[in-house]
């Protein structure tokens, strides 16, 4: 591995300048790095980006003056949304330039151990639910990454004696090299990013670097519920796995399972000790909708567990937590009926768990830019758990000829789309924001499209009151 020091020593070349890059850009000028920065968007889009890398002492210089400047790097820093088949990369590998991504960088600046968590749904929610219980436990924990905030700002100053969890995404763990988490989390797997990823398989497997440089020291939590994870079992052979293995399931206990549900109960057969199973929590005392939540819930138990906690505060600790903003957020009840903001769902997989968190009839909006997945299996949840669908944004009529029998409308703005969902839910009822696509067809980001639904929500409740 090539040593690299990030300091005065470092010329460096960020590529993308959404969050991760500004971050990178920030901290390695702080550390007195030479830092060119440089984004393949217009110029004209990236006003405020420039502003911001100028005014930490770098220089922007556009993808068609790389020239300039490309003689000169000794490394670069690759933001997670720029693909590494991209032009600027290919250009900076070919003149055998190391390309590093955020997250590899962040973790040979900190000197705490890292819990790292992945997934295609719920990854953000266990993120913050492992940093929430070992606080609970009196650990000092910093959480960073995907979750959206850079893991390069949490993690500068740190002694072994705090601890990291990172959400990490496919493309961050794409750029990895000796990024090695002391405890690996993979929630689950389902078909996402496909306009990207040529198959499930490739996709999958980018998911797997996660635990590709973990030794017999470390710990991998896996997910026995899904086939492509439990496969990674050691016991079924799986010659790349040396972690010590953890395990997750919905089922009964049996020989793999460290963690599962006898009844309501979630039970721990302890990794150490007194191997006597410990019921932990029952599922009534979680306060997140939906099956997979519950997984989600003995993920981050186990992660605990992995560290060193002890059972006593972890109950007390997984009820004080709080649904996290956009994902099965409540966010009013008007008329009798639930308006719930799930717009952080941005693949069919997440719709179809949100589909199943409620036993109410549901009103489902959904639609956006696809991601090159197949809605046929959103469209099974759909029949059988809704009663009509409101269709926004590009996808909306791949999404509605799935829909079969259920009552389809359309809408041409988040504002239309509520009022379509308030015109056909009834007292009882769910209206269920719950995208399965990306948002930029019509929003900023899924932040921006779940603050859209919550203030038209808001205004139906105004007009109700009124």
């Amino acid at each position: 591995m090539t040593t690299f020091t990030f300091d005065a020593h470092t010329t460096a070349l960020v590529i993308g300048l959404g969050k991760s890059g500004l971050a990178v850009t920030e901290v390695l000028r702080a550390r007195g790095a030479t830092v060119y920065a440089t984004d393949e968007k217009p110029r004209a889009d990236l006003a405020a980006a420039i502003e911001a890398v100028e005014g930490f002492g770098a220089r922007f210089v556009a993808p068609d003056e790389m020239h300039e400047v490309i003689g000169a790097l000794n490394s670069a820093i690759l933001s997670p949304g720029v693909p590494l088949n991209s032009p600027v990369v290919r250009a900076v590998q070919q003149r055998n330039v190391p390309v590093l991504g955020e997250i590899e960088l962040a973790f040979r600046l900190c000197k705490a151990p890292v819990i790292a968590v992945t997934g295609t749904k719920g990854k953000s929610t266990t993120t913050a639910l492992i940093g929430h219980v070992l606080r609970a436990c009196g650990r000092s924990v910093h959480v960073g990454g995907n979750i959206g905030n850079p893991l390069i700002k949490e993690v500068l100053d740190l002694t072994p004696d705090d601890w990291v969890v990172a959400e990490v995404s496919s493309f961050q763990l794409e750029t990895i090299r000796s990024f090695k988490p002391r405890v690996s989390v993979i929630l689950n797997l389902a078909p996402d990013h496909l306009d990207r990823y040529h198959s499930m398989d490739e996709y999958a497997e980018a998911k797997f670097r996660i635990f590709a440089n973990q030794a017999g020291s470390d710990v991998f939590i896996g997910n026995l519920d899904d086939p492509r994870i439990a496969a990674l079992d050691v016991a079924r052979g799986e010659p790349r796995m040396h972690a010590r293995q953890l395990w997750f399931t919905l089922g009964e206990r049996h020989d793999s399972a460290t963690i599962y549900l006898h009844g309501d109960a979630i039970v721990y057969a302890p990794i150490a000790g007194d191997p006597r199973p410990i019921a932990v929590l029952h599922r009534d005392e979680i306060p997140l909708a939906g099956e997979h939540n519950v997984q989600n819930v003995m993920a981050a138990l186990l992660a605990a567990f992995a560290v060193g906690c002890e059972a006593e505060p972890l109950r007390a600790a997984v009820a004080s937590f709080r649904p996290m903003p956009h994902r099965l957020e409540p966010v009013a009840e008007i008329g009798g009926v639930l308006y719930v903001d799930d717009s952080k769902s941005t693949n069919p997989g997440s719709v179809v768990a949100a589909l199943h968190a409620y036993e109410r009839p549901i009103v489902l909006i959904a639609g956006g830019r696809s991601k090159g997945t197949d809605f046929a299996e959103l469209g099974t949840a759909l029949r059988s758990r809704a009663k009509a669908l409101v269709a926004i944004g590009e996808a909306a009529e791949e999404i509605a000829s799935h829909a079969g029998e259920v009552h389809v409308v359309r809408a041409e703005s988040m504002d239309d789309a509520v009022a379509r969902a308030r015109a056909l839910a009834s007292p009882g009822d769910v209206v269920l924001l719950s995208p399965g696509c990306a948002s930029f067809d019509m929003f900023r980001s899924a932040e921006d499209r779940g603050e859209r639904f919550a203030a038209a929500v808001r205004a139906l409740r105004e007009t109700a009151d009124a």
